[in-house]
């Protein structure tokens, strides 16, 4: 292990705080393979910065380990552009899915995604190639706005229903879709958020719909609900977003019952690790499920055994739900001709 272990640093221009040895940032760490590639492995200090903002400082290091003169982004602060927040007037209305969401059937059962010990929590990961993902874009009428869905909203909307069905809410029960987005991209004209700014500046659009109604209708309108809440991040989104943040304090707040959360990171792979040494194999987070929230999933880039970029998204669930998602799943995965199970697992 020490001889395939040939770099291993931390962040040590970063701040040290006493004895503490934990870098105030971020710590990296390079294991070489015997076959001749290698990994890079890194966790940071989310306090200071997200992922994307990760994304761009890990950039930095492969633009230089790759002989350039400077990165192509500069690393940039400015966190004074955030401070602001407190000398506008307040929000007076948080937006529904902002709120408190209201037990339906009578029901006051607590979110078993909450409940249950992440130790008593089965991670899988799911494998969606271009056979997969033509076999759920085929569910979908010819002509439907949704044919021209990117991977993601297809994927994610699919995941949704089949978590929502294997965790067994109650069809009077709302559940609610939360996905990343990244502040500073170019569809955002409502913030001065600088390229290069590496701080936490993700925004958290969320759908909201009953149980019955996500099981009962076509996968086409699911898929374009996933579209529109994407689109609809507006300015006042984001403040309702901002504000119901600073009210609850807590994490996870009471808000996250029955919420799935859900974060595209193939990109990261893509755009970002090019250290002009090997080819790219894959990337993403080696981790199914927020160690805190325990409702995320992450949709990560690498190939199938066929050598096809495909995508592959991480689960963590009950035992008995993950059993009842893989059936589902499997059944969605399935084509017309096809009488298997073509649930696919990563090895990951």
């Amino acid at each position: 292990a020490r001889e395939q272990h040939f770099n291993a640093f931390s962040a040590r221009s970063l701040i040290h705080v006493g004895t503490n040895l934990e870098p105030l940032l971020t710590c990296l760490q390079v294991t070489r393979l015997k076959c001749g590639g290698f990994v890079l492995g890194f966790h940071i200090c989310h306090n200071l910065a997200d992922g994307f903002g990760m994304a761009q400082f890990i950039k930095a290091v492969s633009d230089i380990a790759r002989g350039e003169a400077a990165p192509t982004i500069l690393p940039v602060w400015e966190r004074e552009l955030l401070t602001s927040r407190g000398l506008l007037p307040p929000v007076n209305r948080l937006y529904p899915v902002h709120q408190p969401p209201v037990n339906g059937s009578g029901s006051a059962a607590r979110d078993m995604m909450l409940s249950v010990p992440p130790e008593s929590m089965v991670a899988k990961y799911f494998l969606f190639g271009p056979r997969e993902v033509s076999a759920l874009r085929d569910r979908i009428p010819a002509g439907h706005p949704a044919r021209s869905a990117t991977i993601f909203e297809l994927v994610t909307a699919v995941m949704w229903r089949c978590r929502t069905v294997a965790l067994g809410y109650e069809p009077g029960q709302r559940v609610r879709l939360m996905t990343t987005m990244n502040a500073r991209g170019r569809w955002n004209n409502h913030t001065p958020i600088p390229w290069g700014y590496y701080g936490n500046a993700h925004v958290s659009p969320i759908a909201e719909v009953v149980v019955g109604e996500l099981r009962g209708q076509p996968l086409a309108d699911t898929v374009e609900l996933v579209r529109e809440t994407k689109r609809g991040m507006t300015k006042e989104r984001m403040e309702s977003m901002v504000e119901a943040v600073a009210l609850l304090r807590e994490w996870p707040p009471s808000t996250m019952d029955r919420i799935y959360e859900v974060s595209d990171v193939r990109w990261m792979a893509v755009n970002v690790l090019d250290f002009g040494w090997a080819d790219l194999a894959g990337g993403g987070i080696p981790l199914a499920g927020d160690l805190t929230s325990k409702l995320g999933s992450d949709h990560m880039w690498c190939r199938n055994e066929n050598g096809e970029v495909s995508t592959v998204v991480s689960m963590l669930l009950p035992r008995a739900a993950m059993d009842r998602f893989t059936e589902e799943i499997a059944v969605w995965l399935s084509h017309k001709d096809d009488e298997k199970n073509l649930a696919i697992m990563s090895s990951l």
